[in-house]
């Protein structure tokens, strides 16, 4: 009797070990992938902040440098497609893209000093350039919750359970193909 008592009291403290671990597996599964929404939303925050600054720095731009448009329209295309994203990743395609057409924008820029001059430009582009810098600090941020949110699902014990409720790997935020060449702006006529 004894014997089936103590045995009975193992199983039961195994069960009740078992579901302690899986509920708190559970439980810092589910705070890490809302560390990693909170992330990325701090990342379209500043998105936000980029695409609410565009539209005045480009009509600064294009009051001193009417005849660059092709520079201009490439950075209202991008603002455009990087509102109209839906996930995550088709988020992070139309952010690369205005990343992009805003360096070829601030090249054309360099060829005219009285534009670098004006007040309200250098206001824009500070406030840009910092803007530009918490983007990056947020990519950064979202990037390290996602290594530890998909380290941790790959874990054992953890990750059967990840596996069980359906927690799955989270996106990286990448550069995009070809983000390390500096872009070359020509204005030969040709």
């Amino acid at each position: 009797m004894k014997k089936g008592l103590i045995a009975v009291i193992v199983v039961a403290v195994i069960i009740v070990a078992v579901i302690a671990s899986a509920m708190g597996s559970y439980n810092k599964l589910v705070t890490m992938e809302e560390q990693v929404t909170n992330s990325w939303s701090q990342v379209e925050n500043q998105l936000q902040r980029r695409a609410d600054l565009i539209p005045n720095l480009v009509e600064t731009v294009r009051g001193y440098a009417a005849h660059e448009q092709e520079a201009i329209n490439a950075v209202t295309e991008a603002r455009a497609k990087l509102g109209g994203s839906g996930n995550a990743g088709e988020r992070m395609a139309a952010e690369n893209e205005l990343t992009g057409a805003l360096s070829r924008l601030l090249v054309v820029v360099e060829n005219y000093p009285n534009l670098k001059a004006d007040a309200n430009f250098r206001q824009l582009s500070d406030n840009l350039e910092g803007t530009e810098n918490r983007i990056a600090v947020a990519r950064k941020d979202y990037n390290d919750a996602v290594l530890s949110y998909n380290s941790t699902i790959r874990r054992f014990p953890t990750v059967i359970f990840a596996n069980m409720l359906g927690f799955n790997q989270k996106e990286y935020f990448e550069a995009a193909p070809g983000a390390e060449e500096v872009p070359e702006v020509d204005f030969t006529d040709e």
